[in-house]
């Protein structure tokens, strides 16, 4: 059963998130592999639900994938994608012994790094609209050989372990009779 969820394809390409701008800025687009962001007013819960909604389903029968949520502070997308990111939240969804997607939000208006005084230079704005988040989609994706390896090499290791635990158990069993 793991093997079969493992080799599982992954979703294809990611959609744009509805009612948004696609980012055309350096690093938003071809310059670094499974980026792209959009200026968008949808709120953190929806573009991550959006998000979730279709990483939680695999391509091939739509077949559902262990699929788990984390947060992460803002800072922790700057040891992901890249140091000058700018971020006010980052959640990863991922899957298990796969591969993950980072979805990074920037507020201009609630940035926890510029003082409040100095926030209204990093106004989003394109084509004439102010636009209140500029949200980083980042997919981090795995080969499938190094997805079976880390898997048998866990489980392998998990096997051990409860073996050695058992014998543990038996000595201490053993010494208090």
């Amino acid at each position: 059963m793991g093997t079969f969820y493992l080799v599982l394809p992954p979703p294809a390409d990611f959609p744009d998130l509805p009612g948004a701008v696609k980012s055309i800025e350096p690093g938003d687009t071809g310059q670094i592999k499974n980026v792209s962001a959009y200026y968008t007013d949808m709120p953190r819960k929806n573009v991550v639900d959006f998000y979730f909604n279709y990483f939680s389903r695999s391509p091939f029968l739509n077949i559902p994938l262990i699929t788990y949520k984390l947060n992460h502070p803002p800072e922790r997308i700057r040891e992901v994608l890249r140091e000058t990111q700018q971020s006010t939240y980052v959640e990863e969804i991922v899957h298990p012994f796969r591969e993950s997607v980072f979805i990074n939000g920037f507020e201009w208006n609630n940035d926890p790094f510029t003082p409040p005084w100095a926030r209204e230079q990093n106004i989003l704005m394109v084509n004439g609209k102010t636009y209140q988040f500029k949200v980083t989609i980042f997919y981090q994706e795995s080969k499938v050989w190094q997805r079976l390896i880390i898997f048998y090499l866990a489980t392998g290791l998990g096997c051990s372990l409860v073996k050695e635990i058992n014998k543990l158990i038996k000595r201490l069993i053993k010494y208090e009779s």
